[in-house]
């Protein structure tokens, strides 16, 4: 299985960013995960939630094909446990998913053509985070779900 994480926007903090390249070169040990930046929409102070929803979700389905399986961060989503989330990792490839793709949304959310194409939601938190800290928890997040899946000591329980 591969795995793919598609956000809006770079990561512009630096310590950040060295942290997710971290936890994506030990992840690869495991599967095939990368990150795919979609860039930020240019001239957005004229365009209301809605239109920016509309347009940042059709940047968003363009980058993923009808075999994807799609899966929003979302905080309406399903919260897991660690070890709950390693079963939906290893329920996924059980199920012969070729990629499964997290997608991290814009400030607004997700317009609802996303929505209808998405498999499932999964929320981190009932707190609020910034966009570019979710990148880093997903990736370790799913970084601990292979060391779960392995018997590793990464997660302690």
């Amino acid at each position: 299985m591969n795995i793919k994480l598609l956000c809006i926007g770079k990561t512009d903090d630096k310590n950040l960013q060295t942290l997710i390249d971290s936890y994506t070169k030990r992840l690869n040990h495991y599967v095939k995960y990368s990150v795919e930046i979609i860039p930020d929409l240019k001239k957005v102070k004229n365009l209301s939630e809605e239109q920016q929803k509309q347009k940042e979700g059709a940047l968003i389905l363009s980058k993923v094909t009808t075999f994807d399986h799609l899966i929003l961060l979302d905080e309406k989503g399903k919260s897991f446990s660690s070890i709950d989330f390693s079963k939906f990792l290893q329920k996924k490839m059980n199920n012969s998913i070729k990629t499964l793709v997290f997608v991290i949304g814009g400030p607004y959310g997700f317009s609802e053509e996303v929505y209808k194409q998405a498999k499932g939601k999964v929320a981190l938190s009932y707190m609020t985070f910034s966009h570019q800290m979710v990148r880093l928890f997903i990736t370790e997040q799913i970084y601990r779900a292979f060391t779960i899946l392995k018997g590793e000591p990464y997660h302690h329980q």
